[in-house]
């Protein structure tokens, strides 16, 4: 097993807190990892990003080669483009959507995610929906890292005993709430996951899960939902455009796309 990861993001939004619960994973279970990182001008809002490297043998460098990462993990979406060059040809990108506009001349939001949608495997997260139905707004960083752990070899378990060292000072709500953010955003990239495996267009992926109660999803589901909506992508985008609440993940979900 091996797994290198790059994380991304501007300063504040705790990247190298994620680097820290994913290496204490990692020592936990056994396996060898190397860290670089850069985070000098987090004070100032810059870029920030860790290269983490995981394997189940030796790991002789931190920091990974061009072409060669299998994962980018970011807390804001433009910061994305700065990585791609490093993803191997299977690679996964996992991303907030929400941006942190740090710069006078940020891109609109529309095309930062349009660029993103066009990227083959990259799983946009609504992170700060999931971290405040958890009610910790400032938890956005664990909602996208939840949303990582299907392409990670760790559980949202594994990593409970660092976020019980990061937030035991400040009680065991706390603590909880966390996890409830990571388990939650785990949901959300699992489906995101099912769905783009399905081969179901991600810009299809992404409207649907906008309409989606994150907070309700049934991954038995996946699957099927992923077979029906990959099978008439027409069909699908005006089933999407129909929905005008937002509503569980289930049987209920497939139900209602095959009598729509």
């Amino acid at each position: 097993m091996k797994c290198d990861i790059i994380l991304a993001g501007v300063g504040g939004q705790g990247i190298l807190t994620i680097a820290y619960v994913l290496d204490n994973a990692a020592v936990n279970k056994g396996y060898s990892f190397k860290q670089a990182e850069v985070h000098g001008m987090s004070q100032r809002g810059g870029a920030v990003y860790s290269h983490l490297r995981i394997a189940d043998h030796e790991v002789i460098s931190d920091l990974i080669p061009l072409g060669r990462a299998d994962l980018v993990v970011s807390v804001e979406p433009l910061e994305v483009q700065r990585y791609v060059r490093y993803l191997r040809g299977s690679g996964v990108i996992v991303s907030n959507i929400h941006p942190f506009k740090n710069i006078p001349d940020y891109p609109p939001d529309e095309a930062v995610l349009a660029a993103l949608q066009s990227l083959p495997d990259c799983v946009l997260v609504d992170a700060k929906e999931v971290a405040e139905k958890a009610r910790v707004p400032r938890a956005q960083n664990m909602a996208v890292l939840g949303a990582a752990t299907p392409f990670l070899p760790f559980t949202v378990d594994d990593y409970r005993p660092a976020i019980v060292e990061l937030f035991k000072a400040k009680g065991d709500a706390l603590v909880e709430s966390n996890m409830s953010v990571l388990a939650w955003g785990r949901k959300v990239g699992s489906l995101y996951k099912g769905l783009l495996d399905a081969h179901v267009p991600p810009p299809l992926v992404f409207k649907l899960m906008a309409k989606i109660d994150v907070s309700a999803i049934d991954p038995a589901c996946t699957a099927l939902l992923g077979e029906q909506l990959a099978a008439d992508p027409c069909r699908t985008e005006a089933f999407i455009g129909g929905l005008s609440q937002r509503i569980p993940c289930n049987a209920d979900l497939l139900a209602r796309f095959r009598t729509a």
